[in-house]
C-alpha cells in the first residue's frame, strides 16, 4: 500500500471520513481534523508506517496532499 493509501485508509477507518472527500487539495479542517485529531492521526501514521513525524509541523489549514507529501518524505528518508 502506498503512503497515500495508508493515510486515506486511516482517515476512513479511524475518523469516519467520507472517501469521496479525500482529495489532495482539500484542507484538513474540511475533513473535520482539528489539532487534537491531527495529533491522533500523527500517532497512528507513525505506528502504521514506522516513521517519526515529531518534527513535521502541520495544521488543519494544510491540505491532505501536503500531509501525504510530508509523510512520504519521512518514510523514504
Amino acid at each position: 500500500m502506498s503512503t497515500s493509501e495508508e493515510i486515506r485508509a486511516l482517515l476512513v477507518t479511524k475518523f469516519g471520513t467520507d472517501p469521496a472527500a479525500l482529495r489532495p487539495d482539500v484542507p484538513l479542517h474540511r475533513l473535520r481534523l482539528d489539532s487534537l485529531a491531527l495529533e491522533e492521526l500523527r500517532l497512528l501514521i507513525e505506528d502504521r508506517l514506522d516513521v517519526d513525524l515529531e518534527d513535521v509541523a502541520l495544521t488543519s489549514r494544510d491540505t491532505l496532499g501536503r500531509l501525504v507529501e510530508a509523510v512520504h518524505v519521512k518514510a523514504t528518508a
